[in-house]
C-alpha cells in the first residue's frame, strides 16, 4: 500500500513513521528540507521538498500510484485545497484532511471531504473530563 503525507510537523511524521513501520511505501512531502529530521537517521522511506498545492510535486511523490494521502500542514486552507485535488483531481478516494476549525471540518465533511478536526476532540475529551471529576463529587455530596 502506498501513502503519501503532505506536511511533515509532529502529526505527518508520526503517521508516516508509524504507517511505514507497517510495510505501507510511504512519501513525506513537505516545503521544508529539514522537516526530515523528523522521521530520524533510520527513515527508508520518500521525501520530497515541495508544496503539496504543487502537482508537480504531488507528481514526484506519487500521487498518481497512491492508495491514501493525509494532508497535515499547519494551515486548514491549505489543506483544504490540497485535500480537494488529491480526491478530485487524482482520484484518491482515501483522502484525509486534518482540519483545525470544527464549523469547517464539518461543512467539507458534509461535502464528502473525509477530515479529522482535532479541535472538535479535544472539546470532547476535555468536557468528558469535567463531567467525570465533577459529577461524581456532586453525587457524594448529595449522599
Amino acid at each position: 500500500m502506498k501513502l503519501i503525507v503532505i506536511g511533515c510537523g509532529r502529526v505527518g511524521s508520526t503517521i508516516a513513521k508509524r504507517f511505514a513501520a507497517e510495510g505501507w511505501d510511504v512519501t513525506a512531502v513537505d516545503e521544508k528540507e529539514s522537516a526530515l529530521n523528523r522521521l530520524g537517521e533510520d527513515w527508508a522511506g520518500g521525501f520530497i521538498v515541495g508544496h503539496g498545492m504543487d502537482t508537480a510535486v504531488l507528481r514526484k511523490a506519487g500521487i498518481e500510484d497512491a492508495d491514501s494521502v493525509v494532508v497535515s500542514t499547519d494551515g486548514d486552507n491549505t489543506n483544504l485545497v490540497i485535500g480537494q485535488v488529491a480526491q478530485k483531481r487524482f482520484g484518491i478516494e482515501c483522502t484525509v484532511v486534518r482540519i483545525l476549525d470544527p464549523a469547517r471540518a464539518e461543512f467539507y465533511t458534509a461535502r464528502g471531504l473525509r477530515t479529522v478536526c482535532p479541535t472538535s476532540t479535544a472539546i470532547d475529551a476535555l468536557s468528558d473530563a469535567v463531567r467525570t471529576c465533577v459529577i461524581p463529587q456532586r453525587e457524594e455530596a448529595t449522599v
